[in-house]
């Protein structure tokens, strides 16, 4: 599809999901790499990441565990600002490698946020694994070791991200067409 409407809005491919898997393989060999014998444990943040999360580690092959934590941070198409811890981490995490698993990285309030409670819980090492990554809106100064896709500050629905509950299970990434979209 060239483009899609959701909740009246209309959008437009930016990113298929051939280049989505090459990308993801590529972050998976790097991994597979940096952190081999440490036998990490991958926080996927829910709900956005599940289709990273689960391209990720059908090529992650080293020995690692995956968990999932729930939190939200977006409204409509715009961060609030603030993030809500919806589902907590059950796994002692104490002195083990944590990968935080997450589909999006801009401003990085939630990466922040998860960085500083694995800190407080005893976390030896923590790395970020983002499908997409908006420099340009990250105010933050955590390190963000492995951005699949860089892209610009544009909103962005499908692969897992949604614009009001809707488009996740699209299997390309759209970006708002505002010179379509009639709003």
């Amino acid at each position: 599809m060239s483009s899609v409407v959701i909740h009246g809005r209309t959008f437009k491919t930016k990113i298929t999901s051939s280049e989505i898997l090459k990308a993801i393989g590529e972050v998976a060999d790097q991994i597979n790499v940096d952190l081999k014998g440490k036998k990490p444990l991958f926080l996927a943040v829910l709900n956005g990441s599940f289709m990273f999360a689960a391209d990720l580690m059908k090529k992650v092959n080293i020995e690692c565990e995956i968990s999932f934590v729930k939190l939200a941070s977006y409204e409509g198409t715009s961060s609030t600002g603030t993030v809500k811890q919806l589902i907590g981490l059950n796994e002692d995490i104490k002195g083990r490698t944590v990968v935080i698993v997450e589909d999006i990285v801009d401003t990085g309030v939630t990466i922040e946020h998860v960085w500083e409670q694995l800190k407080a819980l005893g976390v030896s090492e923590i790395k970020i694994a983002t499908l997409l990554f908006k420099p340009a809106a990250y105010t933050k100064t955590v390190p963000i070791e492995y951005a699949a896709i860089v892209i610009p500050n544009d909103f962005i629905v499908g692969y897992g991200l949604d614009y009001k509950g809707l488009g996740r299970n699209l299997e390309d990434i759209y970006v708002l067409d505002y010179e379509n979209d009639g709003k």
